[in-house]
């Protein structure tokens, strides 16, 4: 059932309804395998939802290089980054070629085995995996990392080279672990972070050799951080799907459609879904299902929904959707 949604959503049609999803972050839970696992395992049985995407902890790539952070309140979930392991152009030379059986990394594929061993392949399981020029935002710092691309950018490309290289046996032993594809995310293709011209150089080379690595998944699904993404230039990635923050940034998903053949994931504003009333999430499903005639769409979420969202509204966003 879960699978013939999902199957049916890439290849542009629709099964007997359209797929749903919708995923938070777990912080604290997200800090050992068994525990991830479990609270994944558990927010799919209570919602029955058509893709479990594991959700790990924000920033979780950058541990083994030395990155320190801790949980400070938000309704998000993500973690607050208290020090920063790259500080000086030659500290991106200097980054370990990491083992991603260990550490934080294999913690990761521990979770993906457990869930896997849990569902029994009923849904599809995606492993979030973010792009390299992401991690090196996250390792450096949102200011930092443009202003080694603009002026030090040798020091830069010497760093994504290696953070490419870990990022790709990552994405390749996620599919090992028993995920069925990845949730390929960056948060750096927009306008807000950079121009076109610049992640044309600094994003998308190695953002398409990471992806290479898990070519053989099935379900290659891309998120668009931020606003105004740079939508055209990542519909052309060999990716079956698009998610972006639809609802907060162009391009609506009425347009998207026009402008892009694949499969479209969205259709929910996560900022303020935990405030409204499921009579009101309910209706923005279903204003998504028009925008598409729910064909080529899972209906999810633009990014992760907040902790305190209440189970009501994700039940009802589910029965929206299998109502219609």
């Amino acid at each position: 059932m879960h699978w013939d949604r999902v199957r049916a959503a890439l290849a542009g049609q629709v099964a007997d309804f359209p797929p749903v999803a919708l995923w938070r972050h777990f912080p604290g839970q997200d800090q050992r395998a068994d525990t991830l696992a479990e609270a994944h395992v558990t927010w799919w049985r209570r919602f029955g939802l058509d893709l479990l995407k594991v959700t790990p902890a924000s920033g979780y790539y950058g541990d083994d290089w030395g990155l320190r952070a801790a949980y400070r309140p938000n309704r998000e979930g993500v973690r607050t980054y208290l020090d920063r392991p790259v500080k000086r152009p030659e500290d991106w030379a200097r980054l370990r070629r990491l083992d991603v059986t260990a550490g934080a990394y294999g913690r990761e594929l521990r979770a993906l085995r457990l869930v896997r061993q849990a569902v029994g392949g009923e849904v599809p399981v995606l492993a979030t995996v973010f792009s390299p020029l992401t991690v090196a935002r996250t390792l450096a710092g949102d200011r930092a990392v443009v202003r080694y691309l603009r002026e030090q950018p040798e020091a830069l490309h010497a760093g994504l080279e290696i953070v490419t290289e870990v990022t790709a046996r990552f994405a390749a032993e996620c599919l090992a672990a028993g995920a069925d594809g990845l949730f390929f995310a960056t948060q750096m293709a927009c306008e807000a972070a950079l121009t076109e011209e610049e992640y044309e150089t600094f994003g998308r080379p190695y953002d398409l050799r990471v992806l290479q690595a898990a070519s053989g998944a099935e379900i290659l699904l891309l998120h668009a951080h931020g606003e105004r993404p740079y939508f055209d230039l990542l519909a052309e990635y060999p990716v079956h799907g698009l998610n972006w923050h639809d609802r907060r940034t162009p391009p609506s998903l009425q347009e998207a459609r026009r402008r892009y053949a694949g499969c479209l994931c969205g259709g929910i504003d996560e900022v303020h879904f935990a405030d409204r009333t499921p009579e009101q999430v309910a209706e923005e499903a279903h204003d998504a299902l028009q925008q598409t005639g729910g064909r080529g769409h899972v209906v999810t979420p633009g990014c992760v929904i907040p902790t305190d969202t209440p189970d009501a509204n994700v039940h009802a966003v589910v029965r929206a959707v299998r109502t219609r």
